[in-house]
This record gives C-alpha cells, sequence and structure tokens, in this order.
C-alpha cells in the first residue's frame, strides 16, 4: 500500500535538528505531500512499470524549496520528471521524482514583428503549440503533436520538419538548487546544438526550468520543404497556407507513422541521427549508394539513423513485448509489459549491429534511469 505523507512548508532540516522525535513522525503537516513507494507507470510514456522510493508535485517556488529541504534532510538522489517522454526506467528509482506541475501562459511584450509568450514548464508542450497556433502566433506549428512538457523543450532543444526550439527561443528561468535563486538564461546562454543544450550536460541536476519564453512571428514564415509536408497539404487539398494548414499537415504525418504512446509505450525517437565527416560519408556513399543523409554547413553529414536501423533488419522486429516500431525503425516500442532493462538491452542490440555494418556509432536521444 502506498503511504501519503503532508507537511508545511517549514524547512525541514530545521525540525530534523530541533527535535529529539523520528523523523518521519514529524511529517505530518498539510501544505503538500509526498507518496512513498509510488508506481512511475502513467508517468513515462514507454508505460514501464517501476516505483519511485519518493514521489511528490510542484507547482509553486514555496512548494519546490519544501522539497529541496526534504531532500537534505533525507539525503536521497532526486529526479526532475517533466511530462516523462523522454526517459526509459531500467529500476526502481531510489530516491524522490518531482513532478513539475507549474502551469499558465501569458504575453509578456510585443513589438511590430514579434508576440513574446511565456508559458510555464508544467504546461503540456502541444497543448501550448495550439495555443499559439489558434492566436496565429506563428512559429512552432512545425513542432505539433511533440509529446513533453514546455519545461523540457529547451533541454533537448526538440526540433521537427525543418524547425529547432532554439529558431523561437528567447529567455527562460532557471531554478539553481544550490543558491536557491531563479536566474534568467538567454539564447547565448543556453548553448544549444542539435538534441542539446547546457542544461543536458554541465547543468544537469543543478536546477529547474520554471518556464520558458519564446519569441513568435506576427507574419509568419512557412517552412514546408522538409519531409512531406508539402505532399500532405497538397493532399488536404488546401489552397491558401495557414499556422493551422502546416499544424494539421504535421500531425496527420506523425500519426501516420509514429506511435501513439497511450496506444503503444514509446519514447519518440529513441536514437539521435549521427554525423559523420566528409571522408567517412564519401566510404558509406560508395557501398551503400543509397543511404539517406543531409549535408551539413560544417562539411560534414548527417545520416537518418532509422535508414541504417532498418538496413540493418530491425523494422518490426520484437523481443518479448519490446520491439521496434513497425513503420518507424527509430521508435522503440513496449507492446505490453516490456521492462525497462529488456528494451535498453535490445537498443545496445541495434546499436552494435549499426557498427557492425556501417561503422558508425549511434547516440541514445532517450535518457536511460
Amino acid at each position: 500500500m502506498t503511504e501519503t505523507m503532508t507537511f508545511f512548508n517549514i524547512p525541514l532540516f530545521y525540525l530534523c535538528e530541533n527535535n529529539n522525535k523520528d523523523f518521519n513522525e514529524l511529517l505530518i503537516f498539510e501544505s503538500m505531500e509526498i507518496k512513498e513507494n509510488f508506481s512511475l507507470k502513467s508517468f513515462n510514456t514507454f508505460g514501464i512499470n517501476l516505483d519511485a522510493k519518493y514521489f511528490t508535485q510542484v507547482a509553486s517556488l514555496e512548494e519546490l524549496e519544501v522539497v529541496l529541504n526534504f531532500i537534505e534532510a533525507k539525503k536521497n538522489p532526486f529526479l526532475i520528471l517533466g511530462g516523462g517522454s523522454n526517459l526509459l526506467f531500467t529500476k526502481d528509482f531510489d530516491g524522490i521524482m518531482i513532478k513539475v506541475d507549474f502551469k499558465g501562459i501569458k504575453i509578456v511584450k510585443e513589438d511590430q514583428h514579434h508576440t513574446y509568450i511565456k508559458a510555464q514548464a508544467g504546461e503540456n508542450w502541444d497543448e501550448f503549440v495550439q495555443f499559439c497556433v489558434d492566436n496565429n502566433f506563428a512559429g512552432l506549428e512545425n513542432l505539433s503533436l511533440i509529446p513533453g512538457n514546455v519545461g523540457a523543450s529547451p533541454i533537448q532543444n526538440i526540433g521537427a520538419y525543418g524547425v529547432e526550439l532554439k529558431d523561437y527561443f528567447f529567455e527562460l528561468d532557471f531554478f539553481d538548487f544550490e543558491t536557491r535563486k531563479v536566474k534568467t538564461f538567454e539564447l547565448k546562454d543556453c548553448e544549444f546544438g542539435y538534441r542539446n543544450s547546457i542544461f543536458k550536460n554541465e547543468l544537469k541536476g543543478k536546477g529547474m526550468i520554471l518556464s520558458v519564453t519564446y519569441r513568435l512571428n506576427k507574419h509568419p514564415e512557412f517552412k514546408t520543404e522538409y519531409g512531406s509536408i508539402k505532399d500532405e497539404i497538397e493532399a488536404m487539398g488546401v489552397s491558401e497556407l495557414s499556422v493551422k494548414t502546416i499544424r494539421q499537415a504535421v500531425i496527420n504525418i506523425r500519426r501516420s507513422k509514429l506511435p501513439d504512446p497511450e496506444i503503444i509505450g514509446n519514447a519518440g525517437s529513441f536514437f539521435k541521427n549521427p554525423t559523420i565527416s566528409n571522408e567517412d560519408h564519401q566510404r558509406l556513399k560508395t557501398e551503400f549508394p543509397n543511404i539517406v543523409s543531409f549535408s551539413q554547413s560544417n562539411d560534414s553529414f548527417k545520416l537518418a539513423a532509422g535508414w541504417l536501423i532498418d538496413q540493418c533488419g530491425w523494422k518490426g522486429k520484437r523481443v518479448g513485448d519490446a520491439g521496434v516500431h513497425e513503420k518507424q525503425a527509430l521508435v522503440l516500442v513496449n507492446h505490453g509489459n516490456a521492462s525497462g532493462k529488456v528494451v535498453y538491452d535490445l537498443s545496445e542490440e541495434i546499436k552494435n549491429s549499426v557498427i557492425d555494418k556501417f561503422g558508425v556509432e549511434l547516440e541514445r536521444e532517450v535518457n536511460i534511469i
């Protein structure tokens, strides 16, 4: 049975140091709750059924302060959880899982060409994109239907169909766990790269993104060159482009190619598209003339990881309840009761086969816990 503990916003380390009672007897307050032995199955899109030693949700800085004091007192590891869409749990989490639940969307300023929209970290990403599209704030429509929350979008520098988050990023608020202060990061501070940022590297685990502000266009600049967006728009019979048209086209494409996490567990693209040198690309092009690649500005080439995996014969394969999606080899899935360890082992087999066949090492996009 799951036990629930609640407490006021009182520094727990102070309570421990100034009382002779057992620590757990002090957790009897009323402001928020921390749950013990909590199932994470519904909090990760892979649907892996594992437990966290402690679990709580925070919707304000005051609640976050309480949890940080709890962490100090218990000396447990912790993990910030957004939408759970980029995680693979391979074992129970022996610490406290902190679910970000900060909510709110508002216009913070406008100029002649742009509207600046601030969204709290706990807002659902696709619902936020829908809000922007409904109000004709242009820029994020190509990023429709990406699972997860707003707070995670800068960490991964999410991208799809020729657009990356950094293209429309303005600033974010970051709560530093050491100083207990909020810092503002501008574009130049974030060190954005391909599915990468400073928050995924040197600032990992050192703070929490509270909100993100995006600079969106009042006059849309439609991006339809990437993938099959143009073909889908033609199939829709649309004669005039709009942000709503682009969003619907992207949704149609994603739904036709990618599995719905509500139906079959997955975390979207499991691997990054690898980047190789021009020399290595020429070697592979000679041996594999049909290799799918994209020229980069620095005389390198990005390879389509899904194509590499497909050529190794993995598309549609299944190992127990773990498998590779039948329509997109880049997506690993949980057909029902796969453990995180089985999914991870499958990803290792895929990586090794790609190295053996192409001499290219794949990097996981999904975080392994």
